[in-house]
């Protein structure tokens, strides 16, 4: 597993974990998945080379740090685990409760990498930003990082932490490629890292759904899944297939490779099985050729979903019949 070497992380590998779907019952896996499935997973993640692991809090309300601490066991201290703060009342004392919750949860003294989980829109981050300050100080934290913050934000957040904020992590993946604009070239420039979720879009870049066949669960109401955006996903979705027929791959392994041919950008799945956890490990191996990234780039930059007004629109009408 081919690894990035961030200071005050170490070597990071280029693909990891997502645990939103541990504990979560949103995702419809059932308790037998979060009591064996993903300890399995993880346990197969690390003998795959895996050493990222994000998690957050709120993730079913905790559940999801709890599974991830016990299946790493005493590997925890071997690894990164990334978690995020959700900035509700984000008061230096508050920030240190909720980092120790965490720690607590995840059974560990130090969080390699502790996120804010997104922008608060009220609240500057010159409030939470002097608590991420002294855990770093204290050394219970290795890096701070943030979450769907915008490039100016992102630079907002340094100026309050007083030293750079290691990582943003935002949506981003062939059918959310904006992080390509700004994002990117400023973690190129500065050495910072870029952590793309939902890289396969919920399972859209997987090349399975179409109009005929929608997802169900959490997934039904992405707008993603919308039948003018399906449409408008096809060229993307061809041209994926096309890459992947091309390298013996699927065409999800194809949608991560792309990813990982960006400078500083780190992926994180998720998997449903120990199955699918060895198809994304295995995108690691996908070498694309400049030619390859290039027209995937181009055909991310040419897709332009329609909102998801619009596809609520459009869904209504599909249901009656005009």
């Amino acid at each position: 597993m081919r690894t990035l070497d961030v200071p005050g992380l170490g070597p990071v590998s280029r693909i990891g974990l997502g645990t939103w779907q541990f504990g979560s019952r949103e995702w419809g896996y059932g308790d037998s998945y979060a009591d064996t499935g993903a300890r399995d997973i993880v346990r197969r993640a690390r003998e795959l080379g895996i050493t990222l692991f994000d998690t957050a809090e709120v993730y079913g309300f905790g559940r999801s740090e709890r599974i991830l601490g016990a299946a790493l066991g005493e590997e925890r201290d071997q690894v990164v685990v990334a978690s995020k703060i959700f900035p509700v009342a984000p008061f230096p004392p508050v920030v240190r409760q909720r980092w120790a919750g965490s720690a607590r949860r995840l059974g560990v003294d130090r969080i390699p990498l502790y996120q804010v989980h997104q922008a608060n829109p009220v609240v500057p981050d010159s409030v939470p930003m002097p608590a991420f300050r002294t855990l770093l100080d204290e050394g219970r934290i290795g890096a701070a990082g943030v979450s769907n913050y915008s490039l100016d934000r992102w630079r907002a957040a340094d100026a309050a932490l007083g030293t750079p904020v290691l990582s943003n992590q935002v949506q981003f993946s062939l059918a959310h490629a904006g992080p390509l604009e700004d994002l990117v070239p400023f973690a190129e420039r500065e050495g910072r890292v870029v952590i793309a979720y939902s890289p396969l879009a919920q399972g859209l870049l997987g090349g399975r759904y179409s109009e005929g066949n929608r997802p169900g669960g959490v997934r039904a109401a992405n707008p993603l899944f919308g039948t003018e955006n399906l449409r408008r996903a096809a060229p993307l979705l061809d041209l994926l297939r096309e890459v992947a027929d091309a390298h013996d791959a699927k065409p999800a392994q194809v949608a991560l490779a792309w990813l990982v041919a960006q400078p500083r950008v780190v992926v994180i799945p998720g998997a449903s099985s120990v199955e699918q956890l060895e198809a994304n490990a295995a995108a690691d191996e996908l070498a694309l050729a400049e030619d390859e990234v290039a027209a995937l780039t181009a055909a991310a930059r040419a897709f332009r979903p329609v909102s998801g007004l619009k596809t609520l629109v459009d869904g209504v009408r599909e249901r009656l019949g005009r």
